[in-house]
């Protein structure tokens, strides 16, 4: 009969063990509620505009597309939209362009990552800041995944103003080729470009912190308290808006490059 000293070690071992397992349990219940919570939101959003707008022009969009040759972009993005059981929002059908040509899929995740590719590709639009800012949030296991792709973004041409109605005839491969083998690194950087665009992030990200710091100080009946908070968070907020402004002047700038 053993002194119980193995028993001891053992017993050390296991508190940790089961504490590491209910960790791990815990962090995929959040990763697949947050996926799922993602998913349900752009679902409704989905449904509201389209409720809103007249749908009937996206989707005889949809299926003149389905006419087409098979291999091309207009095809291919009808083909996606039928695959995910998906339907064409008013308003916002160079979304599905950006889908299929980019390569990813129609999933919480990828919505975000596609965020942050655009992101660095050039798009400073406030749908895809707030997007991107929304599911980063909400899904801070791919960070990592997620700066990978603003970077994969810097480096591929501009894609933002692309469109079906420009596009939706040439091969999706051949697209795909000239996005991200064209390097932009072929084209002299400019210094002062990124200072300017590396600013304006900075007085967003300012006023953001400035605006989210005041917030709850608003609801104050102290009228100190509301006096002191009220002219920060609008400063804040003019900081926030002055580097959004910025960041569209920058894009609007930006030099498009069409496929030979």
């Amino acid at each position: 009969m053993g002194d119980g000293s193995e028993d001891v070690a053992l017993n050390k071992y296991i508190p940790p063990i089961f504490t590491t397992i209910k960790h791990l349990l815990s962090m995929h219940i959040f990763q697949k509620t947050a996926r799922l919570i993602i998913k349900k939101s752009f679902f409704l959003s989905v449904w509201l505009i389209r409720k809103c707008a007249d749908p009937n022009p996206c989707d005889r969009q949809v299926e003149q597309l389905k006419t087409m040759p098979e291999g091309t972009l207009g095809k291919d993005i009808a083909n996606c939209l039928e695959n995910n059981d998906l339907k064409p929002v008013p308003g916002f059908e160079s979304h599905d362009l950006k889908h299929v040509l980019l390569g990813f899929r129609m999933t919480p995740e990828d919505e975000i990552r596609m965020q942050a590719f655009m992101l660095g590709n050039g798009n400073y639009s406030l749908p895809c800041i707030a997007i991107l800012l929304y599911g980063a949030l909400w899904l801070p296991d791919c960070w990592t995944l997620l700066w990978s792709d603003f970077q994969r973004g810097r480096r591929a041409l501009p894609v933002s103003d692309w469109d079906i109605e420009t596009y939706a005839a040439y091969n999706t491969d051949h697209l795909r080729q000239t996005v991200f083998e064209a390097e932009r690194s072929a084209r002299p950087a400019d210094f002062h470009r990124t200072l300017a665009r590396t600013g304006a992030f900075g007085a967003m990200a300012a006023g953001l912190f400035g605006m989210c710091f005041c917030f709850p100080y608003l609801w104050s009946a102290n009228v100190a308290d509301l006096v002191g908070a009220g002219f920060p968070f609008v400063g804040g907020a003019i900081l926030f808006s002055g580097g959004l402004i910025s960041l569209s002047l920058l894009s609007a700038k930006t030099i498009q490059t069409s496929p030979a």
